[in-house]
């Protein structure tokens, strides 16, 4: 996977460091608009792992549109001043009793679902991602934004030692969604897909597409993000509300953008797909039934991820080359991160990272 930074890569950090049994990070202390500062600085006893879990010490975290959601109150908090971020990198410092698919020194990725009960008639059909007892990492328990975090081990995922930790990150989250928004768009082979909104996810999900032949149309209002697609192999990018060069057999919602869903349904061929890939979105406006919804076209959202999805989707990136462009940030710089996202000024996927 080849990767590409920003220019603002990021100097020393001092957020990150703490004293002896102590651990530094930010937390969503009262959820509000970025303006409002909602992260806060925090220090707090290093976790310690139970039977089932890994220590990681982390070596870059994602940030994700979710942890924007959190911090700013679009997703109700689960619990009081969380340590968000789900799109974690790090080392096995420590692992419970009943942990064997890692070791202390290992690399290990921790994402956004966490935890399912395993029983339900979802988890039993492979629909993990459906449970009503599902937990998520940066919402349910603490994340990612912080010097170390606690991952449970069967949902960790083992990572390469050769990549970049920084280029490794967005792949967790932004990567994982993406693959399954893929999926569930239903393209066909050989199919014309479209991309509304083209930020960490989308860029990684294009790339899943161009590798299994599929034309792409981006359709994003950022220019700096309608480059990027070009240079990645887009056959056509234009702004969002433009129409793309040809009907579409399956479209993708990135932006969390309720307006666009018309938009991207009128786009679409007879009986094409579009999928909804955000866990927030502004409301839809009424849909008129024979311009978006007549010829058997199709409106899916898409919840979170099963474990399998995250496995295939980083054995296609690896077997692609996964190219992942990202902004790196300190940790220290975490509100800063966050704001640029909220303006639409970080280029790929922003990444913190401790000091």
């Amino acid at each position: 996977m080849a990767g590409h930074a920003a220019d603002h890569t990021p100097a020393g950090d001092t957020a990150a460091a703490a004293g002896p049994g102590t651990v530094s990070g930010w937390a969503v202390r009262q959820p509000g608009p970025i303006s409002s500062g909602p992260l806060v600085p925090v220090r707090r006893p290093a976790p310690e792992p139970g039977p089932d879990d890994l220590l990681l010490r982390v070596e870059a975290c994602g940030v994700c549109r979710t942890d924007l959601h959190l911090a700013e109150g679009d997703l109700a908090p689960h619990r009081p001043a969380t340590v968000p971020g789900h799109e974690i990198v790090g080392r096995v410092v420590a692992a419970g009793d009943t942990v064997t698919r890692f070791r202390v020194g290992d690399r290990a990725g921790g994402a956004w679902l966490r935890g399912t009960c395993g029983d339900c008639r979802y988890c039993r059909a492979g629909r993990e991602n459906l449970c009503p007892a599902s937990r998520y990492t940066g919402w349910d328990a603490d994340g990612g934004f912080a010097g170390a975090a606690l991952v449970p081990a069967d949902y960790a995922y083992p990572l390469p030692d050769d990549q970049r930790a920084t280029e490794l990150a967005p792949l967790l989250c932004a990567g994982i969604i993406g693959y399954r928004a893929l999926r569930r768009s239903a393209l066909p082979p050989g199919g014309r897909l479209g991309i509304y909104g083209f930020g960490a996810s989308a860029h990684l999900a294009a790339q899943i597409a161009l590798s299994e032949g599929a034309r792409v149309h981006v359709l994003t209002r950022s220019a700096q993000a309608r480059e990027l697609a070009v240079a990645l192999g887009a056959s056509s990018a234009a702004g969002a509300y433009e129409r793309p060069p040809e009907p579409l057999d399956s479209a993708i919602l990135f932006a969390p953008v309720g307006d666009l869903v018309p938009v991207a349904l009128e786009a679409l061929d007879r009986s094409g797909t579009l999928a909804v890939a955000g866990i927030h979105l502004t409301d839809v406006p009424a849909l008129i039934y024979e311009r978006h919804l007549f010829y058997e076209r199709n409106l899916r959202s898409v919840t979170s991820n099963t474990r399998e999805d995250g496995r295939e989707f980083l054995r296609a990136a690896a077997r692609i080359g996964l190219q992942v462009t990202v902004s790196p940030y300190p940790l220290s710089r975490a509100p800063e991160a966050l704001a640029d996202l909220a303006g639409d000024r970080v280029h790929g996927a922003a990444v913190l990272v401790p000091g």
